[in-house]
């Protein structure tokens, strides 16, 4: 089959598309704007293979993406581009309508275009998988409940907003034309080749280099936590597996709270890299609390049981096993690292308001 990929030069999108190089027969058509956070060396592992071709497009742009359809003649779609920082959508929410709304419909429209001229073999077994958040569900605290498929939307932020609106307009297309979509909503990713305006590599990078660690409000937040390759595997399964018209939310079971997390990761880099930058008594020691974010939610937890019971998947890396190799991954990567922090990203803070 071919797939194509919005938003591959991503993080989650980069690890998908490694995966279905790497891991199946089927052909990748990236579709990429290579905004601050696209990284085409995420990919060259792969970019010299024969199934895999990149075209740099906005998925904004009606005319281009027609045209890429029409040359690559996709078999299924798998929608990952999209603005995902949440403190950059208290800076700048604009950029998180036009691409994750405005970017969506438009590309429903093309999607929806080019099904509808497929004869009625490939027509049928076309997918337009569009890849969501858990954040849409808003804020689980107080209670021990679960995010489940069927769970009321209440976003919290611009950007939590602008994927619940893209999900509603996905279901939309679906209801109204027939088109054949499936979402997924997924919880907090980590791993390799994350960018390091995130949790997890944003501290192992501060430690490193001997910055202060900054944790919002009380460090008290919990968020479920999966490796970035289970979550790739996942939507491999659905995109190829799943039921038209079907949610499927994917998790990690691994709830934990922000401050557990960064001191968890403290006590990697002690083990690993046991020299520290001078004047730094212990990584710990680095952990700063600093003024939460605007509307932070408190916890967010997958029930994942549905894509277990119905498509078989099931997360391969706890929690532990994945976060060591998550840290292993950056020491051992530095120049792709450096090579961002170069860039524009200067790992500053993001999400104050006046």
């Amino acid at each position: 089959m071919k797939i194509l990929i919005t938003g591959g030069a991503g993080f989650i999108g980069s690890a998908v598309v490694r995966h279905i190089i790497n891991q199946t027969h089927d052909s990748v058509i990236n579709v990429d704007k290579l905004t601050y956070a696209g990284n085409l060396e995420s990919l060259l592992s792969v970019q010299d293979d024969s199934r895999y071709v990149f075209e740099q497009v906005d998925i904004c742009e009606r005319e281009a993406m027609a045209r890429i359809f029409e040359v690559h003649q996709p078999d299924l779609v798998m929608h990952l581009a999209a603005e995902s920082h949440v403190d950059r959508s208290i800076d700048g929410p604009a950029a998180f309508i036009e691409t994750n709304i405005m970017g969506t419909y438009n590309l429903l429209e093309v999607s929806r275009a080019y099904w509808s001229q497929l004869d009625e073999a490939r027509k049928t077994a076309f997918r337009f998988h569009h890849i969501s958040t858990d954040e849409v569900y808003g804020d689980l605290e107080g209670t021990t409940d679960l995010f489940t498929e069927t769970t009321s939307y209440k976003p919290s932020s611009p950007y939590s907003a602008s994927k619940a609106s893209s999900d509603h307009l996905v279901r939309a297309w679906l209801r109204t034309y027939g088109f054949p979509t499936i979402v997924t909503n997924c919880s907090n990713n980590y791993g390799p080749y994350h960018f390091p305006e995130k949790l997890i590599p944003l501290m192992i990078l501060n430690a490193l280099d001997g910055k202060p660690l900054p944790v919002y409000g009380d460090g008290m937040q919990i968020r479920d936590w999966l490796y970035v390759e289970d979550h790739a595997r996942a939507l491999y399964t659905v995109v190829t597996q799943g039921e038209v018209g079907e949610t499927y939310n994917i998790g990690g079971h691994n709830e934990k709270a922000n401050i557990e997390v960064v001191k968890t990761l403290c006590a990697l880099l002690e083990e690993l890299v046991p020299e520290k930058p001078a004047g730094v008594a212990s990584y710990e020691s680095l952990i700063t609390y600093v003024a939460d974010r605007p509307g932070h939610d408190v916890r967010y937890a997958i029930d994942a049981s549905k894509i277990e019971r119905e498509l078989g998947w099931t997360p391969e890396e706890t929690f532990e096993t994945g976060l060591r190799k998550t840290v292993e991954w950056y020491l051992n990567n530095k120049t792709w690292w450096q090579r961002v922090l170069d860039g524009s990203y200067s790992m500053e803070r993001l999400g104050v308001t006046a």
